[in-house]
C-alpha cells in the first residue's frame, strides 16, 4: 500500500488515535520503524513496537515489504530467526513452515502430499499494513480496516518539493518513553545548557516566550516570535502530531530554511527507538554541497553525541516523575514557572485530557548503568547499513595497518643485519616505522570504540581550555 497521506486536514486529524474524541488509542497510528536505506532485503528484521515482536521482510513475488507477528503458528518460534528461502517466502527457522507475503502457509514439509493443513486459517501469521514514504518504512498496529483512513505522520513541504531539500537522517534506539522523548525535544529552551560545547551555547541563553496557537486530539501548533540565539536565527514554529512526532520549522536569513523532525516509535515501557530528520533549504549552495558529501556514517557519530548529552539524566527524570505520580500529577511534580516550559505543559495536558499515557499498567524497570545507557553498537551501529560497514572497514584497515607495520619493520631488520654497515635510510625506516604504525593504530581504536560506547564526560562538563 502505497498511498500518501499528510497530516494536513482537520478531518482526518480526528482519524489519529481512533474515532473517540475523548481517548487516544496508540495502536490507531503509523510508526516508523526502519529507514528504507537500512533494511536488508536479503533476510528478516525483527523489531519491537508497542510491545508486540514483529519481522520486517522483502518479499520479492510482491516487490513490497511485509510486517508479521514474529510467532511461527506452528510452535511461536520466531520467524525473524529464519530465512527467505528459494521462492521468496519467509521459512520458519523450527520446522520449515514457509509463509507468502499475505500472511497464507505455503508450505508444511511434514505432511503428507494429499494434506491442506496449510489452509487452515490457524496456520496464517498476523500481518500488519505497510507503507512506505519519505525513505522510512511505517507500520499500523491498529485495526487493519482503519489503517488507509489514518494519515501518515509526514511533513508535508518535503513531501511536495523533496528536491529543493538537504536530508540528514539517523536514528537510535533511547532507554526512555516516547512521550520523555517527545518532552524534551519540543523543549529547545535546554539546547543552550544541555548541548553546551554540541549544538548549543550557553552565551546563548534567553527568555523563551512560546505560545500556543492551535490544539486538540490530533496535538498542538506552537510559535517562538522571536527564535533562537536571541532572535538572531529568525520566527521558529513547533508542530506536534500526536502521539509521537514533531518539528521545529525555523526559516534565517543566514541559512534559509530548516527543519527538525523527531519520531518517538514506542517499542516497551522505558524504550523507544528515535528517528531525527534534519532538513535543509539553504539560501547558498555551498553547505548543501559539503553536507551531500559528508559519510553518512561520520555524521551518525556526532549525532549519537549530542544524544548522549542528555540520555543519562532523562533515563533518571522519567522514573522521578513516575514516583511522583506521572502526568497526572506534573503540576506538582514539575514547577513551571516560565513561558519557555509551555510546550512542556502543553504536552502534558494533552496526555492528560485524552488519556494518552502509554504503557500506564506498568512501572518502569530499575535504572540502567551508565555503561548501559551510553551503549552505541546495540543501539544504533547493528542496526545501521552505513555504520556497520563503516565499522568492517575500519577493523580490515586496523588490521592491514599491524601486518604491514609489522612486515615492514622485519625487512628493515633483516636488511641492516644482512650488511655489515648498517645505512643512515634503514636505521630512519626502523625509528619511524614502528611508532608511525602504532600512532595509526591508536587512532584508528579510538574512532572504532565510537561505534561501541559514547562518551562519559559530556562536552558541556569539560573543564574550559
Amino acid at each position: 500500500m502505497m498511498i500518501n497521506n499528510t497530516v494536513t486536514s482537520q478531518e482526518n486529524l480526528l482519524m489519529i488515535g481512533g474515532n473517540d474524541p475523548d481517548h487516544f488509542n496508540w495502536e490507531e497510528v503509523w510508526y516508523p520503524v526502519h529507514y528504507i536505506e537500512d533494511l536488508d532485503k536479503k533476510k528478516p528484521t525483527s523489531f519491537t513496537l508497542l510491545e508486540k515482536n514483529i519481522v520486517i521482510w522483502w518479499d520479492k513475488n510482491k516487490g513490497q515489504w511485509s510486517v508479521f507477528d514474529d510467532q511461527c503458528p506452528h510452535r511461536l518460534a520466531p520467524l525473524s530467526e529464519g530465512r527467505i528461502n528459494e521462492s521468496g517466502c519467509l521459512e520458519c527457522p523450527y520446522h520449515g513452515w514457509a509463509f507468502s507475503g499475505q500472511g497464507n502457509c505455503e508450505i508444511i514439509p511434514q505432511q503428507k502430499p494429499e494434506g491442506t493443513a496449510e489452509k487452515s486459517p490457524r496456520a496464517s501469521v498476523k500481518i500488519y499494513p505497510v507503507k512506505v514514504a519519505q525513505g522510512l518504512l511505517f507500520v499500523y498496529a491498529g485495526k487493519p480496516e482503519n489503517a488507509d483512513q489514518t494519515p501518515l505522520p509526514l511533513v508535508d513541504v518535503f513531501e511536495e518539493n523533496s528536491d529543493e531539500w538537504v536530508c540528514l537522517n539517523t536514528f537510535r534506539d533511547l532507554p526512555y518513553d516516547a512521550l520523555t522523548l517527545m518532552e524534551n525535544v519540543l523543549d529547545s529552551s535546554h539546547i543552550p545548557y544541555t548541548h553546551h560545547k554540541s549544538v548549543g551555547n550557553r552565551a546563548n541563553v534567553a527568555p523563551v516566550d512560546l505560545e500556543v496557537v492551535e490544539s486538540g486530539k490530533w496535538g498542538f501548533k506552537g510559535v517562538w516570535e522571536e527564535g533562537p540565539r536571541k532572535g538572531t536565527l529568525g520566527r521558529q514554529e513547533t508542530t506536534f502530531f500526536a502521539p509521537a512526532m514533531m518539528y521545529h520549522d525555523l526559516t534565517s536569513k543566514q541559512f534559509g530554511r530548516t527543519l527538525t523532525v523527531v519520531y518517538a516509535t514506542p517499542l516497551s515501557k522505558g524504550k523507544c527507538r528515535l528517528f531525527a530528520r534534519f532538513l535543509f533549504n539553504f539560501s547558498s549552495p555551498i553547505p548543501k554541497f559539503f553536507i551531500k558529501f559528508t559519510p553518512r556514517w561520520y555524521s551518525h557519530l556526532g549525532q549519537n553525541g549530542v544524544l548522549e548529552d542528555d540520555q543519562i539524566f532523562l533515563h533518571y527524570q522519567e522514573r522521578y516523575l513516575e514516583e511522583k505520580g506521572g502526568s497526572p500529577n506534573v503540576s506538582k511534580a514539575f514547577y513551571l514557572p516560565t513561558k519557555a516550559d509551555l510546550f512542556v505543559f502543553q504536552l502534558h495536558s494533552w496526555i492528560n485530557q485524552y488519556q494518552g499515557q502509554l504503557f500506564p499498567e506498568q512501572s518502569l524497570s530499575p535504572a540502567f548503568s551508565s555503561e548501559t545507557l551510553l551503549d552505541r553498537y546495540h543501539s544504533h551501529t547493528k542496526h545501521c547499513s552505513s555504520c556497520r560497514a563503516a565499522l568492517k572497514n575500519l577493523q580490515r584497515i586496523k588490521t592491514g595497518v599491524a601486518i604491514a607495520t609489522s612486515v615492514i619493520w622485519s625487512l628493515i631488520v633483516i636488511l641492516l643485519l644482512t650488511f655489515d654497515a648498517p645505512s643512515l635510510w634503514g636505521m630512519i625506516g626502523l625509528s619511524v616505522t614502528v611508532p608511525l604504525g602504532v600512532i595509526i593504530w591508536f587512532a584508528l581504536s579510538r574512532l572504532e570504540k565510537q561505534f561501541y560506547q559514547g562518551r562519559e564526560i559530556p562536552p558541556r562538563n569539560l573543564p574550559n581550555k
